[in-house]
């Protein structure tokens, strides 16, 4: 997995660096590697509260495989606890509708985390999948073959 890093930024999300025109400028952001073991050796992670709502749940656990948890340190994940303690009560309000203030609070602490991909790109960071061994284009044979039965 590759890691790209600048200093982040405000206002709109930037287009990734597969999309942006001038490539030639060399201001782009510099590749960092993942760790080897990444995310294998992550620290001991308490399991989530059982009293979180499901979807807080699941955000928390999904932190578990999301790329830029091998960049993670233990504050980091104390911050991810208190964030799905959070979500989890904005969720369980469900009679009174959730409250403003504890939403942007929470999707604050969300973005400090780089857990969207808009949040990674401001900071000028791109998480990139390695791509499956033998991965090939398909072939375009079928679309000759109506393209010849179609007369074009």
């Amino acid at each position: 997995m590759t890691l790209e890093v600048f200093v982040g930024t405000h206002g709109p999300i930037p287009k990734r660096s597969e999309e942006r025109r001038r490539r030639n400028k060399d201001d782009g952001p510099e590749l960092i590697q993942a760790p080897a073991g990444a995310p294998d050796d992550l620290p001991v992670l308490p399991d989530p509260d059982p009293n979180w709502h499901d979807i807080a749940v699941d955000w928390y656990l999904s932190l578990r495989e999301s790329g830029q948890a091998a960049f993670y340190e233990p504050s980091d994940w104390a911050v991810a606890r208190y964030a799905a303690e959070l979500m989890s009560r904005v969720l369980d309000c469900s009679e009174r509708g959730p409250n403003g203030q504890l939403v942007a609070a929470l999707n604050s602490v969300m973005s400090s985390l780089l857990t969207t991909e808009g949040d990674r790109r401001r900071a000028r960071m791109e998480l990139e999948r390695k791509k499956p061994a033998g991965a090939q284009l398909a072939s375009v044979s079928p679309l000759d073959s109506y393209r010849d039965i179609a007369g074009g």
